[in-house]
């Protein structure tokens, strides 16, 4: 689990470090706009969502042990690439090929610690799977605070060796991810591990309390490929289709001050180093929001409520950013920025959500794929709602955050609420129809 946390901090470092270099003089210095910044976010997520099932397939057919650590170590290298970027071309050429070499990686990681831990125990594990990446962003924020103070260092701009370093730092994770992920439970002695990591006794537990809790993770094995009838089948289930158009809207309300974060916070007076220091009081935040909602859905065994209260928590704070004046007080301006970007984000909660209601291993995969393309779909809407003519303060883009927000809250929410009500309360009409022989 720990490890399965490094190599997530690993994707979150290489696909987000763009941000710390946008505190810098990144745009200026390749002759870029906000609208070729937004351009390259959107290339970034059309390429990594097109990446999404191909990933899959190979890492069925591989196993997720093998194409994981393949993953970072080939994305790491076009991440340090980027300390020769020369202008928007190479710009664009390097977002899409991290993409492309992301794509997939998340359901390919899920899908791996599923073979460890019951759906019960999942949804708090990919809490703190993605509590990771707010400790990523804590540590890239430290790690850009002092890189950039490389500024004129071997007569080369300090983002750029910010690249160089962070690449160079998930090319060692993702060696060292070879060594850390044995392929199963019972699959953990290697020629540098003789001893592995469990008694065959311990083995036997393992596997027997996750194929009680889930008997359809028996029917595939690790290094099974996945056929094309399975795919479709997967893909044709439509209980899940409300949890996919959930995926495509939840986040895009907060994805763009996020995203826009350093520039905000550049655009309202604060230096460099200030910005980077200024970022992280809001992942800390969101660290604990995020382990707090995850920890409440379990016990209160709630899913669809629970999760709405990442837009409920973002919708005052985006009223607030909206009804600002046009040169606000840069503290009061940070709080309100800070406020909101401290969400409880409930993507462990709705990732959970779909594993669940998925059904057997090869769906689940299929299913984990196509939820997480919505999610990066989502992420190519919200790359446009932030433009240059609405700069600085964004106010048309804000009442477009607050519209969305408004719309996930009254309707889309509450409308998944009701038809899984709605579903439940049919098929247990079918089941309590049955004779007990049938059942």
């Amino acid at each position: 689990m720990a490890w399965a946390a490094i190599s997530f901090s690993a994707l979150n470092l290489d696909r987000n470090n763009i941000n710390q270099a946008n505190s810098s003089t990144f745009l200026p210095d390749l002759g870029l706009t906000t609208d070729d910044f937004n351009l390259g976010n959107s290339v970034f997520k059309l390429a990594f969502l097109c990446a999404e099932l191909p990933s899959q397939l190979i890492s069925k057919r591989m196993g997720p042990d093998r194409w994981i650590p393949m993953q970072i170590c080939l994305w790491s290298l076009v991440t340090l690439s980027q300390f020769w970027l020369t202008g928007r071309t190479t710009f664009l050429l390097c977002r899409a090929l991290i993409g492309i070499l992301q794509g997939g990686f998340i359901p390919d990681l899920i899908l791996y610690l599923s073979y460890f831990y019951t759906k019960s125990e999942l949804p708090v594990r990919l809490a703190l799977f993605w509590m990771s990446t707010n400790s990523c962003a804590i540590v890239a924020s430290f790690i850009a605070f002092g890189t950039l103070r490389l500024n004129g260092y071997g007569d080369k701009a300090g983002w750029r060796w910010l690249f160089l370093i962070e690449g160079g730092l998930t090319l060692i994770i993702g060696l060292v991810t070879f060594f850390r992920m044995p392929p199963s439970p019972t699959q953990t002695k290697a020629w540098f591990r003789p001893k592995g990591w469990f008694t065959e006794r311990e083995e036997t537990i393992i596997v027997n309390r996750v194929l009680r809790d889930d008997p359809t993770k028996g029917d595939m094995h690790n290094r099974e490929g996945l056929t094309l009838k399975r795919l479709w089948t997967a893909v044709c289930d439509y209980d899940l289709w409300p949890l996919y158009i959930l995926g495509l809207m939840f986040g895009i309300p907060n994805t763009p001050p996020s995203t826009y974060l350093t520039l905000l916070l550049r655009n309202i007076g604060f230096n460099t180093f200030q910005t980077n220091l200024l970022t992280i009081p809001s992942q800390v935040f969101g660290i604990l929001t995020m382990f707090a909602i995850t920890l409440v859905s379990e016990s209160v065994n709630e899913r669809s409520i629970i999760a709405m209260m990442e837009d409920l928590w973002t919708l005052p704070f985006l009223v607030a950013l909206y009804c600002l004046p046009t040169n606000p007080n840069s503290w009061i301006y940070f709080g309100v920025v800070t406020g909101l970007l401290s969400y409880p984000y409930t993507q462990p909660i709705q990732v959970g959500w779909c594993s669940r209601n998925s059904g057997a291993v090869a769906s689940r995969t299929v299913n984990a794929s196509l939820y997480n393309m919505f999610v990066q779909a989502s992420g190519i809407i919200a790359a446009q709602i932030y433009v240059q003519s609405d700069a600085p303060r964004y106010k048309h883009g804000n009442f477009i955050l607050i519209v969305i927000c408004s719309i996930n809250l009254l309707v889309l929410y509450p409308g998944t609420k009701a038809y899984y009500i709605w579903r439940n309360r049919q098929r247990a009409k079918i089941w309590d129809a049955m004779t007990s022989e049938a059942s």
